[in-house]
């Protein structure tokens, strides 16, 4: 297992892990059409955002590769403990050194860098303390705002895979970014 020193700590935000407190503020997020409308699931109720609550508790800890594996942290504002997002950093790989970031933030906060800054984090953890080779970032194609945070992390789009995901009972193309532990250094 990762030791990892939670909480982490940006300039402006808070990196924690889950707990069942969350659980409005989470809701608050996934029950909204206009946060999943690119996402593999669409909006949640309470009942869904309970159980994906859980499994955000229990993935605290980076101890082993595969998407089951994987650490999701609660993105706060220090000031007011507001939930504003959600960071996952997935350990796909061990004998490749692959990962994979993803984040979901309430719109009330977009626009301001906060995923951008949240997802640095997780890029850090998986370069610097699991030493991942590469990490990727995939997202519907249609989904411009989370290209330009990949972009300003520094990852290049690799590839879109026409009609790859089914979401909301329509095929649409998925876009893969990624970024290598050099490039990451050299930034």
């Amino acid at each position: 297992m990762i030791k990892l020193g939670l909480p982490l700590k940006t300039k402006r935000l808070t990196l924690r892990p889950y707990t069942m407190n969350d659980l409005d503020d989470l809701h608050d997020i996934q029950s909204r059409p206009e946060v999943t409308r690119y996402l593999t699931f669409g909006a949640r109720d309470s009942d869904q955002v309970r159980e994906s609550l859980q499994k955000r508790i229990q993935a605290a800890k980076l101890d082993d590769q595969g998407k089951d594996h994987s650490l999701a942290l609660a993105v706060v504002l220090p000031e007011t403990g507001t939930l504003i997002g959600d960071v996952v950093l997935f350990w796909t790989s061990k004998e490749h050194r692959q990962g994979e970031i993803g984040y979901i933030f309430h719109p009330d906060h977009g626009g301001k860098g906060y995923a951008t800054e949240a997802a640095q984090v997780m890029l850090r953890l998986g370069f610097e303390e699991l030493g991942l080779h590469r990490i990727v970032g995939r997202l519907n194609a249609r989904n411009v705002a989370s290209a330009r945070v990949l972009v300003r992390l520094g990852m290049r789009c690799e590839g879109q895979f026409i009609q790859n995901q089914m979401i909301d009972g329509e095929w649409v193309d998925e876009v893969v970014y990624a970024i290598l532990e050099d490039e990451w250094r050299a930034r």
